[in-house]
């Protein structure tokens, strides 16, 4: 029965909406005189569709979650460039190479995927498509395009029945993943779209005919089909390990996910609070400069070195290599991990270099962007040699640069200062125009060059000149005598912007061996602000 509306309390309802309509009316100015279309529309910034399609659908099945997190925070087209080359890059498996071999076979195995698989939706959506653009082309594959008859092995349960078209596609290893891996692929529409299949009994097309394709065991009586159906029975007391029911969605699971890291036992060591247990630890320096790229944006700089002494050279077609694997992790203070780094680095030796090479130090460079704040860094690095390792846990601070006041740069002293060329465009090093080796131990032979490298922010001025209105002085000292006082000639100076590079070579030719140290005085005449950088380093002969 269905229910009526009082008539007292319809007539308040009636009541209550003249009198709303009445009040609407007396208030004009709560009448709305814009026209809708007209409205300026609350919209976010959406990814360029280039940038959508890269995440999307070229990297879909390689990229991590942290990785896609931090692209998708990115704010410029500039800072997504600059991500995407660095993803390339760390699943370079050949760094010394121009071409990037992981990324040139990525995209054909994509073609392939497309050429090969296609079927009714495009190859590289397929689960075939997803298995072989991630993981690459299994080591054999077991064709069966028209399905037909087929004789269990034993560990399925033996017997004959009638399949649909399958695939089973073998990898001696996968990482991550395990060795010995087997995936079956199974077409149960006879359609060319293979699904992944969960499990021995997804091909069998007699599966739900009674009395027909039954097991060995089903045909003596021993066991009953309908229990093979429903799960109870899945002739587990013959499976192998790998195909029982849990390792099976274990190993989908783990297919899914992302190829693993190129040094994932490194990254687990990063990870650790132990450090390193090794009886021979590898020693190195680490290093982290700070340079302004805007207002909310610091380039930071980790720079790694080790000496030549403690690696291994081994003979590789007639040159001497040693190889070294590092692995970075950079998280926030909140415990949020803002970025990781891995690579292999190889110094190569004729066998008459060798000693001279020894007594050499090799160093790597590794750029991020960064915002102001609290981080730390941990840097495994790993000698492929004598598998020798070392871990270092530095914390570090990003600078807030303030556009009100007189800032610098992290000074660097460099064992290499020079202006780039084309070859360094991409490379290790490089800032601004320059490229800046930094020479981390602080040691150099007499005669040989220091190189000062930094920035100076908001550096007034002078209007007449339009030349820096601040004066830049660099004072050497040994034990508190100073040896050296030298002013910047701004003469040469071509750009008269707020951003000042300091990039000079100081002689020490002139110099007694011993330790000494390096204040530079940056004075700024028009606000008269004052900021003093200092650094140290030792002449030997």
């Amino acid at each position: 029965m269905s229910k009526v509306l009082p008539i007292r309390s319809l007539a308040a309802f009636m009541v209550a909406a003249f009198l709303a309509s009445a009040a609407f009316a007396q208030n004009p100015s709560e009448t709305p005189t814009q026209d809708v279309s007209n409205k300026v529309r609350k919209v976010e910034a959406e990814l360029n569709k280039a940038y959508k399609k890269w995440l999307s659908e070229d990297v879909k099945y390689i990229i991590t979650k942290e990785e896609e997190r931090a692209f998708k925070a990115l704010q410029t087209d500039e800072e997504r460039e600059n991500f995407i080359e660095n993803f390339w890059r760390r699943r370079d498996p050949n760094p010394d190479t121009e071409e990037n071999e992981y990324r040139e076979e990525y995209y054909e195995r994509i073609a392939y995927a497309n050429e090969k698989f296609t079927s009714g939706i495009p190859g590289w959506r397929t689960d075939r498509g997803r298995i072989y653009i991630a993981w690459g082309k299994p080591d054999s594959i077991e064709s069966h395009p028209a399905g037909g008859a087929y004789d269990r092995p034993s560990w399925e349960g033996g017997g004959t029945t009638s399949t649909y078209p399958f695939e089973v596609w073998f990898y001696r290893h996968l990482e991550g993943v395990g060795d010995g891996v087997e995936i079956e692929f199974v077409d149960p529409t006879s359609t060319g779209e293979y699904r992944i299949a969960r499990n021995a009994q997804e091909k069998d097309a007699l599966l739900m005919v009674p009395g027909a394709g039954l097991t060995l065991a089903e045909s003596l009586g021993i066991d009953n089909k309908g229990d093979r159906i429903s799960g109870i029975n899945q002739n587990e007391r013959f499976m192998r390990q790998q195909d029982m029911p849990f390792s099976r969605l274990e190993q989908i699971v783990n297919l899914q996910r992302p190829p693993a890291v190129k040094f994932g036992d490194l990254a687990e060591i990063a990870g650790g609070d132990t450090g390193i247990t090794d009886n021979n630890p590898l020693d190195f320096d680490l290093r982290v400069d700070f340079f302004r790229q805007s207002e909310d944006r610091v380039i930071v700089t980790f720079s790694v070195q080790t000496s030549n002494k403690e690696l291994q050279f081994k003979d590789e077609g007639g040159l001497l290599g040693a190889r070294l694997n590092i692995f970075g992790k950079i998280t926030a203070v909140s415990g949020k991990r803002s970025g990781i780094f891995e690579d292999a680095v190889t110094t190569y030796a004729t066998a008459g270099e060798l000693s001279e090479t020894r007594e050499r130090k090799s160093i790597y460079q590794k750029a991020y962007t960064l915002p102001p704040g609290t981080y730390k860094v941990d840097v495994v690095v790993r000698d492929v040699g004598t598998g020798n390792r070392g871990i270092i846990n530095q914390g570090f601070t990003v600078p807030r640069y303030d556009d009100k006041k007189l800032s610098t740069s992290s000074l660097v002293l460099a064992s290499t200062l020079r202006n780039t060329t084309e070859k360094d465009i991409g490379g290790m090093f490089v800032i601004g125009g320059a490229k800046v080796v930094p020479n981390l131990e602080g040691t150099y032979k007499r005669g040989q060059d220091v190189g000062v490298y930094m920035q100076v922010h908001n550096a007034g001025v002078d209007q007449t000149t339009l030349r820096p209105a601040v004066d830049v002085e660099y004072i050497i000292t040994k034990g508190g005598k100073t040896v050296v006082r030298q002013a910047e000639d701004w003469s040469g100076l071509s750009d008269s912007g707020q951003r000042l590079t300091l990039a000079r070579l100081l002689p020490t030719l002139a110099l007694d061996t011993g330790e000494y140290e390096i204040s530079i005085l940056t004075k700024d005449r028009v606000g008269g602000q004052v900021v003093e950088n200092k650094g140290k380093f030792t002449i030997v002969d």
